[in-house]
């Protein structure tokens, strides 16, 4: 048997395989009981000041190097 016969084959059965348990364990952790909590908190991160903007920046170095 050739090597790249064996290799093709062993990647269209067990390399299909390794992919699949891949994606079910991703799906698993991503939907697990305790993570629910950490994405809603990563999912807010952009309304966290939302009553109050941020300050402006009143450094001269930096204005001087965003004109740059």
């Amino acid at each position: 048997m050739e090597e790249y016969t064996f290799l093709r084959q062993l990647a269209d059965s067990w390399g299909l395989l390794v992919l699949f348990l891949f994606f079910v364990g991703i799906v698993v952790w991503v939907f697990r009981p305790g993570s629910t909590a950490s994405y809603r908190d990563t999912a807010n991160i952009p309304f966290r000041h939302a009553d109050a903007p941020a300050a402006a920046n009143t450094d001269p170095a930096v204005k001087k190097e965003a004109r740059t």
